[in-house]
């Protein structure tokens, strides 16, 4: 079989989330005629959110899978060579850098953008797969909104799953944190606030066993948890479930080559996209684990294209 020839561009983009596309977007216009390597999940976390109501610029409610086809479809439209593979290795010591794709295709680039995003750590069981983006959720500020006046459950116990509970309660009626053991992780001062909560209830030393509801239309109508001290197993009516144990970084590519902090997100510098590899960038989740959002990503995507430019003229 012979070798497949080395793809070569000034700027290669891996990942395809809205902080990908948007560095598409600005390289392209830029006439730095970028390539973008898609990824395992092209579209990232959004093409698993329904209702997106938070992004700016329209009106009425959109889809998150629409509209990372629009990003997308805006990104080749101005000039963008989109690639459907997935990158398995990087050498970033050598000059053009260089990755492998996970058919051995090789390309050599003068300057990364990495926006290979996150990903919400869920329980994984079955049920929660079903009803997923209709009524189980890993984003309280994307979907809190939906449970106005409702009874909603938050899984978890560190800063994240405190932080969404309380910001829940703006909406739902009432919020039960379930732990699946008998204290908190979470900060001191977070857990006094979370208890002076009186629309908080806390259950502990539980887990979610699985997730009940209707078929159609589709939507979470309770759950069925189970005591870890005495498998006692009961039901709880809610509306909504939040999965909140934490996010993981697709970060593992860059393991050795890239600081990280760590739980394994990148490192850049102060008000900056760039690592401690000049030329290359971090945009996005990969990089963000305070904000998380599609717009915060997008904008990062923005600063990103804007450094490589800076750094590919004055090299």
């Amino acid at each position: 079989m012979s070798e497949k020839p080395t793809k070569h561009t000034k700027v290669l983009i891996i990942g395809s989330g809205p902080a990908g596309y948007t560095a598409a977007v600005y390289a392209a216009r830029a006439m730095l005629k970028p390539m973008l390597v898609a990824g395992m999940q092209p579209g990232g976390q959004l093409t698993i959110t329904t209702d997106v109501e938070n992004y700016p610029g329209f009106a009425d409610v959109i889809q998150g899978p629409w509209l990372m086809e629009q990003m997308r479809e805006q990104a080749k439209a101005v000039g963008t060579d989109l690639v459907e593979d997935h990158i398995q290795s990087v050498n970033l010591k050598s000059k053009p850098f260089e990755a492998i794709g996970d058919g051995g295709q090789k390309y050599t680039a003068d300057s990364i953008i990495i926006s290979t995003g996150a990903q919400a750590r869920w329980l994984n069981i079955e049920s929660e797969e079903k009803f997923k983006g209709f009524g189980v959720s890993a984003c309280a500020t994307c979907d809190g909104f939906f449970f106005k006046d409702k009874t909603v459950a938050v899984v978890g116990g560190g800063n994240a799953a405190v932080e969404e509970a309380m910001f829940l309660t703006k909406f739902a009626s009432k919020v039960q944190l379930i732990h699946r053991r008998n204290e908190l992780r979470a900060e001191k001062l977070l857990q006094k606030k979370l208890m002076e909560n009186k629309k908080i209830e806390i259950i502990w030393d539980s887990v979610v066993e699985e997730v009940i509801g209707d078929e159609e239309p589709k939507n979470v109508k309770g759950l069925i948890i189970k005591n870890t001290k005495t498998n006692e197993m009961s039901e709880l009516k809610i509306d909504g479930l939040f999965i909140a144990i934490g996010h993981d970084p697709a970060t593992s590519l860059f393991k050795d080559q890239l600081e990280m902090d760590n739980t394994g997100y990148l490192i850049t510098k102060s008000d900056s996209t760039e690592t401690n590899v000049p030329g290359v960038y971090a945009a996005g989740d990969v990089k963000d684990k305070i904000f998380r959002q599609a717009v915060t990503a997008a904008g990062m995507g923005c600063m990103a294209a804007l450094e490589a430019e800076k750094y590919l003229a004055s090299n």
